[in-house]
């Protein structure tokens, strides 16, 4: 009879023990620290996908980050979300230097990562799982590449935050699979600041055939704008990272080339996803998540507008 109530004993520290993570899961949280704003274009998909899998998955999802794109700030935001141990953190990273160091605690403390849209060069590195997003040199060269068949010669890089690393490698590969003259022209995020700042780009050089936005809500729109009151739709190709319904319907209609995919909405759903499951059951996927780039051209526009006016695409 000892034997048999030793083994119900163990049969039940058995079951109570296979309970506790899934209890833990309940009771904890995933914290989400990106350097995009959630009130931004882009970063409202990103958020929207993070939103969506937590209620998919049933836990709780905190989605912060700094007020501008501030690197310090961002970095404080991480180590308060290290302190707060929590089930998962998730995070980007446009600066690996500058976030590092915070990224290090969190795996030193425990905690699972993954790092999500900017950072994939870095990600294993500094100890992350995995990473989902895009390669953005790749991504670049292949827009690039597209452009120059398209018969470009002289490029225009629109870049909206100079020193954000994942935006400089957009950059630079739209100018390695382009091949002719690329120039860099740095704005802020004021889409009215871009719109002159393209319009007076085009003025002083006539040349310019081609450019390159890297974010559809915020740089690519203006740009279209700035090609039409400079009266050149049509003589200037132009192509953007990202998508907004107003870009594509551009698209659409003949007045830009293509938009590139990243698919933000899997950055956002996917990461929580992982960290709830690998919570929950050790799951986890074995390498990165590739989540673009896809080159959304005129024949494919039309499809993702309504998406992308809902926040998804």
């Amino acid at each position: 009879m000892k034997s048999f109530i030793t083994g119900l004993a163990a049969a039940a520290a058995l079951t109570l023990a296979a309970a506790a993570p899934v209890a833990a899961q309940q009771n904890s949280r995933i914290i989400v620290v990106s350097h995009g704003q959630a009130n931004d274009p882009f970063w409202s998909v990103v958020k929207n996908g993070v939103t969506a899998a937590g209620q998919d998955m049933k836990v709780q999802v905190d989605y912060r980050a700094p007020e501008t794109f501030d690197m310090v700030a961002m970095a404080q935001l991480i180590d308060a979300a290290v302190n707060q141990k929590p089930a998962g953190l998730i995070v980007s990273i446009p600066d690996a230097s500058a976030l590092g160091p915070s990224i290090q605690k969190a795996v030193a403390a425990g905690i699972p990562v993954i790092s999500m849209n900017s950072g994939s060069d870095v990600s294993k590195k500094l100890g992350a799982l995995l990473h989902v997003g895009q390669d953005e040199l790749d991504a670049g060269k292949a827009a690039g590449a597209k452009l120059k068949e398209m018969g470009g010669k002289v490029g225009l890089c629109v870049n909206h935050e100079v020193g954000n690393v994942s935006l400089d490698l957009r950059c630079k590969g739209f100018g390695e699979g382009f091949g002719g003259k690329v120039t860099v022209l740095p704005v802020s995020n004021d889409p009215s600041d871009i719109r002159a700042k393209v319009k007076a780009a085009l003025a002083s050089d006539t040349s310019i055939d081609t450019i390159m936005a890297l974010g559809a809500p915020l740089s690519g729109e203006p740009t279209v704008a700035a090609v039409k009151e400079a009266g050149k739709t049509g003589s200037v190709k132009i192509a953007s990272f990202d998508l907004s319904a107003n870009f594509l319907k551009a698209v659409s209609a003949g007045e830009a080339a293509f938009a590139i995919d990243q698919q933000q909405y899997l950055q956002g759903y996917l990461p929580v996803t992982f960290l709830a499951l690998n919570a929950k059951y050790g799951l986890i996927p074995g390498g990165d998540v590739p989540s673009g780039p896809n080159l959304i051209t005129k024949d494919k526009a039309a499809q993702v507008v309504e998406l992308s006016a809902k926040g998804i695409r």
